[in-house]
């Protein structure tokens, strides 16, 4: 009976054999178009490169979240947004819908409500903003812009003065000047790391500074980089607090722009540049509120 039984097993074993491998090649076809979308999505969010880090330690362990418009990198360590970018076109009749609600991000490791920072004397300061990006990219960006992980702590007179100007000033001014802008933006944490890793608001490390650069992807390039500090009376001109995209990376370890020839990035960010920006139309507008 065993020897009639073998080659009725051994076949069976051939038929289970094969589907794994029809299986398993479903699954690495899948992930290469997966991840081929992917990437084709990122590249169109980001100019010359996602951000990487100038030298890898465990603080720097990051995730990319995609949001429609914009991209994330989350760090789960520091619980924010460590770099967001995004890009903006010009519109004709630029609108954004009713502001949303805040929301929870499942992708986020550590649980940060939408009222995590209720009395802490910080506002959820957005990176990706709220009208920039609803009227270029449409309402359902404009609702990913209220994820928490776009947010992170700021102080009021930044938050609603100072850094609203510098938001207002990109979309109302720099955008219909060029037609299109590269911009990132993100926080600026002390060094070293254990020096800050106990002001946090809840599970969120509080920054001292955020940082904002401006990019005119034409030939050749246009940028400004901008770095404000928590600390600001919010009426400061916005061109006091110009820098060179290289000390934005000396702060954050970043390189923002990973495959842009050597040559062209030491004249792109080894200057402050303010030739052909008209920023001095906007440097001193009040803000909104």
């Amino acid at each position: 009976m065993a020897r009639r039984r073998r080659p009725s097993l051994i076949s069976r074993w051939r038929r289970q054999a094969r589907g794994l491998g029809v299986s398993l090649l479903f699954v690495v076809v899948a992930s290469g178009l997966w991840y081929g979308q992917e990437r084709q999505v990122r590249d169109q969010l980001v100019w010359m490169g996602v951000p990487e880090w100038q030298a890898l330690t465990p603080l720097h362990f990051h995730r990319v979240l995609r949001n429609d418009g914009f991209l994330v990198g989350w760090s789960d360590v520091r619980v924010n947004p460590l770099w967001v970018s995004y890009r903006l076109e010009a519109v004709e009749d630029p609108r954004a819908g009713p502001r949303p609600n805040f929301q929870r991000d499942w992708r986020t490791l550590w649980p940060i409500g939408t009222d995590h920072y209720a009395g802490s004397g910080y506002d959820r300061g957005h990176l990706a903003p709220n009208y920039a990006i609803a009227a270029v990219h449409g309402r359902q960006a404009q609702q990913d812009t209220f994820f928490m992980s776009n947010m992170t702590p700021q102080r009021p007179d930044l938050n609603r003065r100072l850094w609203q100007r510098l938001e207002a000033a990109v979309m109302d001014h720099f955008v219909p000047r060029f037609g299109e802008l590269q911009v990132i933006t993100g926080p600026v944490f002390p060094a070293p790391f254990r020096d800050n890793v106990l002001n946090r608001v809840g599970f969120v490390e509080v920054p001292e500074a955020f940082y904002k650069i401006l990019v005119v992807p034409s030939e050749p390039p246009m940028a400004l980089a901008f770095l404000m500090p928590q600390e600001v009376r919010g009426d400061e001109p916005l061109d006091d607090y110009l820098v060179s995209i290289d000390e934005v990376e000396a702060r954050t370890g970043l390189d923002f722009f990973p495959n842009l020839p050597e040559a062209s990035a030491e004249v792109l960010e080894g200057q402050v540049v303010t030739r052909g920006w008209a920023l001095e139309e906007v440097a001193r507008l009040p803000s909104r509120f």
